[in-house]
């Protein structure tokens, strides 16, 4: 066992560090290494003050993300080569990146830069061009007060756009091998004082150090978990970590079904989703920033089992299921039947989930998940809602409507998809499902949302959806 998290910052030297198990990685860079660069704004990965960049092997080199150093524990960065705005210059030159943020006047306050510069860091060594759309996604989880985002979006395309070489380009043959000599060592078993952070490496021994410690928390991606830590300021004595576990990370598909692995990041799944919706796709951009989907998984969104958790609806409408495994074997759930109550689930102790498989749309599909909050970009939901059915012959079959946000958990409205079911395919089968909703939820107030607004906006998906299933195709030019 590896007693200590070992890893690269800012270049080639390896530390190693005996952390608690619940130390934030901000916190280590701002008290022990006494790099200052990187700031604490929210302490909740919404502001990216705190942004970073972690690079691990991939198929072809290095691979680069962002990520939110107030909600990182130090275990997950184990073999990882961490780097902060303090690492980006060559000596007395500064990172193309730094350079265009000077040159545009991008920094007025000059808090939130090193973070602006962090997320651009990353979408720099990923060989982004600089097109609109994705440097509006790369910017999305940083928060400016100052500048009105214009400078630096303008730093931005310079710098995307520039052909220039950094230090990295040099370094990363050596990272590489670096990194690998670090990952063939033995698991990470973090033991100090404060208590203990393992990092299994593969489901044996996921399964075996649940067994013997069936109270230890699992430890996902962290972007929920994480904040019991900064801002309940609770103590998590116990973490056993799945981001080694190469299995869980998974990527299986057929011609029916499609399986992702549970501890697969958002920002790993976004293009194989988007492929079988847009509005997938479009739901896992607005679900956070590229900080929040490089650490987040889809097994963490669902154990942490809030009735508002984007991604329940969506999975449950494309008959989403979970294989769970633990020492004593392996069991299969539908994914409505895994939320029992309010952040209560099927679980049991031990237990960990290994993957969820869900059925593709097919060609004679409609399928479409809608979010409705209030912010457009990276906020919670008041409602959230998806359909899927098939339209044989102009009648509907196989309704599977879910919703979250309208009761303790993300369920079935089996009342509308009832009223659906061998329905014609017209509006007023859409109205008398949404009229169904009374008998499937009573929606609670809350500050998001009211009761009544809630079952108002989830009565009109009902029209938006009627609407673009009757719409009829356009005529070909």
């Amino acid at each position: 066992m590896s007693s200590s998290v070992r890893f690269l910052l800012n270049g080639l030297a390896e530390t190693a560090v005996a952390a608690a198990p619940d130390m934030t990685v901000l916190r280590w860079l701002r008290l022990q290494a006494r790099l200052t660069g990187t700031k604490e704004g929210c302490a909740e990965g919404d502001c990216g003050a705190c942004t970073v960049a972690l690079a691990e092997p991939g198929p072809q080199g290095l691979v680069w993300r962002p990520a939110n150093a107030c909600i990182l524990l130090m275990g997950q960065i184990h073999g990882k080569l961490l780097v902060t705005v303090e690492g980006l210059a060559d000596g007395a030159r500064l990172h193309p990146v730094q350079e265009a943020m000077v040159a545009r006047h991008a920094s007025q306050c000059g808090f939130c830069t090193p973070g602006f510069v962090m997320s651009l860091f990353a979408a720099y060594r990923n060989r982004e061009r600089p097109q609109t759309e994705s440097i509006h996604d790369a910017l999305a989880g940083n928060l400016c007060r100052c500048t009105g985002y214009r400078p630096i979006v303008d730093a931005a395309r310079d710098s995307l756009g520039a052909e220039s070489a950094d230090r990295f380009d040099a370094l990363e043959p050596a990272i590489l091998e670096a990194l690998r000599a670090i990952a063939a060592q033995p698991a990470l078993a973090c033991e100090t004082p404060e208590g203990r952070f393992l990092a299994p490496r593969d489901k044996y021994e996921l399964a075996c150090a649940l067994a013997a410690d069936p109270q230890a928390r699992i430890l996902a991606g962290g972007t929920d978990l994480a904040l019991e830590v900064t801002k309940r300021h609770a103590r998590l004595p116990s973490l056993i970590a799945l981001g080694r576990v190469a299995a869980l990370r998974r990527v299986e598909e057929d011609a029916r079904t499609l399986t992702l692995g549970a501890a697969a990041p958002y920002e790993d799944l976004l293009e194989r989703l988007a492929a079988l919706a847009p509005t997938l796709g479009v739901l896992l951009r607005r679900l956070g920033s590229r900080q929040i989907r490089a650490l987040g998984t889809i097994g963490g969104n669902l154990a942490n089992a809030s009735p508002i958790g984007d991604m329940a609806p969506a999975l449950i409408a494309l008959e989403g299921s979970l294989r769970l495994e633990s020492a004593r074997g392996m069991r299969e759930i539908a994914l409505e039947d895994f939320f029992l109550a309010y952040r209560r689930t099927a679980l049991e102790a031990g237990e960990f989930i290994d993957s969820v498989r869900l059925r593709k749309p097919g060609p004679s599909d409609f399928f479409d998940v809608e979010k409705i909050s209030r912010r457009f970009d990276q906020d919670i939901s008041a409602v959230c809602g998806a359909i899927r059915f098939e339209s044989a012959q102009g009648v509907i079959r196989g309704a599977r409507i879910a919703f979250g946000g309208m009761s303790a958990t993300s369920a079935r409205a089996r009342h509308a998809e009832a009223a659906l079911e061998g329905a014609p395919l017209a509006m007023a089968s859409f109205a008398r499902a949404a009229a169904a909703l009374t008998q499937d939820f009573a929606p609670l107030s809350d500050h998001r949302a009211s009761a009544d607004h809630r079952m108002r906006t989830a009565r009109n998906l009902f029209v938006r959806w009627g609407e673009a299933a009757t719409r009829p195709p356009e005529a070909a030019p």
